[in-house]
């Protein structure tokens, strides 16, 4: 009778460690099985912040790095720009999926996400950290994605 107990509580245990993949986790294979490793894409950060007038801005990735980011205007934004830092936070899609990821875990207290149908990248992102406080959104935007290769 105790095998049979045990025998129970393993199925059991097997079976939740095996849940389904999350829509996070689905959309995160799509994106790395589709090979892109150089592409372009506009990603505009909106936030109660002094450079809304500046996005979007093009950012240009190679092998998980950053090889450029330019404003609307063509200027580049340099790594002594004042927003560099912050701009480059969110300028990958690989990064852009762990800021996704973390704020899923508990970082936000509201996060809605749109996924691209054919890659899988997140093209739409929105957080609000504190329901109840003003001015913490941060909503990220994905367009023009362009594979380089």
């Amino acid at each position: 009778m105790k095998k049979l107990i045990l025998l129970t509580l393993i199925v059991i245990l097997t079976a939740c460690s095996a849940a389904a993949p999350s829509e996070l986790d689905r959309n995160r294979q799509t994106w790395q099985d589709s090979g892109v490793t150089h592409y372009r894409f506009s990603l505009h950060i909106g936030c109660f912040c002094v450079f809304s007038d500046k996005m979007p801005i093009t950012v240009e990735v190679q092998n998980g790095e950053v090889i450029s980011m330019t404003y609307p205007d063509g200027t580049l934004v340099a790594e002594t720009d004042p927003n560099y830092e912050l701009f480059s936070q969110h300028a990958t899609i690989e990064r852009l999926f762990s800021e996704l990821e973390a704020g899923l875990a508990g970082d936000a207290e509201e996060v809605t996400v749109t996924y691209d149908s054919t890659r899988g990248f997140p093209a739409e992102i929105y957080f609000d950290y504190i329901k109840a406080a003003a001015d913490d959104e941060l909503s990220l935007s994905v367009s023009n994605l362009e594979v380089l290769r």
